[in-house]
């Protein structure tokens, strides 16, 4: 019988970005529950802050780090922070991401298509960038990007968001085999239906309708994943992109997760 282990991140370093609620701060709370120092970035810097707060009160060790994924001097600072306080950086999760304003491509302009994905792809390769470096230099590191159903499916009236993550999960694995000789794993989750915003019973229910498992995923669905690729029982583990999803991507019949029907799209041309 083997011995029994201890918190499967005992003495690690983990940055995870857009980490002020939802997924990305289930995923900080149980790396801090598994012995990681855990920095909590967020764009709003009082929610970050609260969270290393409620962390630190608790017993854990934590920082919080505001910051802009999509500008590069504020993900430096990031970085420079994490490096002063703990001297290394072995796990990224880059969580961080946005989906709305939602708009039908024929109401889409330039803006809107750059800061989606400024934010989803540019984001992940300004932390990979910095943190690869780094990781390197120690020669280990895991990195955790954030992916979506949207990057093998397809989503009305997300099609910046869904190329963002299609993006990502190439760039996931083209950074695999970049990365592994070096000893740092890159890997991608992707989430189904999760709520990270306190649905009514009637939405969970109708969203989780259709999902295999019966129901709508909920943040902390997500965190045992995580930990698993972040830690040394992936280590063989590289260039996968892990579905959390309760099953939905495996079925013929779609889950409810559109949001527009065609009932919504612009009334132009045949539509009108």
């Amino acid at each position: 019988m083997s011995e029994a282990k201890g918190p499967r991140l005992d003495g690690k370093v983990a940055i995870v970005t857009g980490a002020g609620r939802g997924i990305g701060r289930a995923i900080a709370e149980r790396y801090a529950a598994e012995g990681a120092s855990v920095v909590i970035n967020d764009l709003d810097g009082a929610t970050a802050e609260a969270v290393a707060t409620t962390l630190v009160s608790l017993g854990y060790t934590a920082k919080s780090a505001q910051a802009d994924v999509s500008i590069r001097t504020e993900v430096d600072s990031v970085f420079d922070l994490t490096l002063a306080e703990y001297g290394q950086v072995d796990i990224l999760v880059n969580n961080a991401g946005i989906v709305s304003p939602m708009l039908h491509f024929l109401e889409a302009d330039e803006a809107w298509w750059r800061r989606i994905i400024d934010v989803n792809l540019t984001g992940a390769f300004l932390t990979c960038k910095r943190a690869a470096h780094i990781m390197v230099e120690a020669g280990a590191g895991s990195i955790i990007n954030m992916s979506s159903g949207g990057a093998t499916r397809a989503h009305r009236s997300f099609t910046s968001y869904d190329a963002s993550k299609g993006g990502i999960e190439a760039f996931t694995r083209a950074l695999a085999l970049d990365l592994g000789p070096y000893g740092v794993r890159v890997n991608a989750l992707t989430p189904g239906s999760i709520d990270t915003t306190d649905l009514d019973q009637n939405e969970r229910v109708y969203r989780g309708q259709n999902v295999p498992l019966g129901r709508i995923g909920e943040p902390a669905d997500m965190t045992g994943p995580a930990v698993f690729l972040a830690s040394d029982d992936a280590d063989y583990v590289t260039g996968e992109v892990l579905r959390v999803d309760g099953g939905m991507l495996a079925q013929q019949r779609s889950a409810t997760v559109d949001i527009m029907p065609p009932s919504g799209f612009p009334k132009l041309g045949r539509l009108e």
